[in-house]
């Protein structure tokens, strides 16, 4: 048994709340259960020097963790990200710009920042799927301005964790059961079913590839899902 009661292909109460930020021109509150992120989609038409000349635009990320999101407070990272906040930002920057051809945003940079409100495991999966609706947003905003004339996006993306807990493979795990968990592994797939990233530890004993199959076939059902769960929310 789990230590949240489900099922182990039961996904958490997931929601993405749009629009929650009205100066941004992508904004969504997503929640996993317990762990609830504030992700906003940021325009602005300067691209990084490197990309001058090149005819393209550029997606990039930026997550961090409100200092009381989590049980004992964390101190805020004023001076520059911690090495675990910089890992998780670029896979977030990764996971959306695999979905986008930044061909068809000329000289646009769109800034995707992922505040971590309230953590209880699955912080960075959570960030990619609420980023990517923010991101959304603010495509389709720039489309209806006329700024883009073709949509860059190719399909949805989204992600989620899967942990062998207690011998058992289980999905969109919590704090609890990731702590104590034998295998930690996070899967980052687009809505055809390919491969985005796959981050994946054995904590104990290395684990095989029979229960990685099982994994990869958790992560696969519970992404349709979540991204059934993005459309609903941007009324695709």
């Amino acid at each position: 048994m789990r230590s949240s009661n489900r099922q182990n292909n039961q996904l958490r109460d997931i929601e993405f709340i749009t629009g929650i930020n009205p100066y941004a021109e992508g904004s969504c509150l997503v929640k996993y259960g317990k762990t609830h992120v504030i992700c906003t989609a940021s325009v602005d038409d300067k691209v990084p020097s490197w990309l001058k000349g090149q005819e393209k635009g550029w997606i990039t990320a930026e997550y961090a963790m409100l200092p009381r999101s989590t049980q004992t407070r964390i101190p805020r990272e004023t001076k520059k990200p911690s090495g675990r906040s910089q890992e998780i930002q670029r896979l977030i920057g990764r996971s959306l710009r695999a979905v986008v051809n930044l061909c068809d945003m000329k000289d646009i940079l769109i800034t995707v920042d992922c505040d971590v409100l309230q953590a209880d495991g699955g912080t960075r999966v959570a960030s990619i799927s609420g980023g990517f609706v923010a991101l959304h947003q603010a495509i389709s905003k720039l489309l209806s301005d006329g700024v883009l004339t073709t949509n860059p996006i190719r399909e949805f993306v989204a992600a989620v964790s899967c942990d062998i807990y207690n011998g058992e493979a289980v999905i969109d795990v919590d704090y609890d059961e990731d702590s104590n968990s034998q295998v930690d592994m996070n899967f980052v797939l687009t809505e055809s079913g390919k491969i985005v990233e796959i981050q994946g530890t054995a904590e104990g004993e290395p684990f095989s590839e029979e229960q990685f199959n099982q994994l990869l076939s958790l992560g696969k059902s519970g992404i349709k899902q979540i991204i059934a769960r993005q459309k609903e929310a941007l009324k695709c």
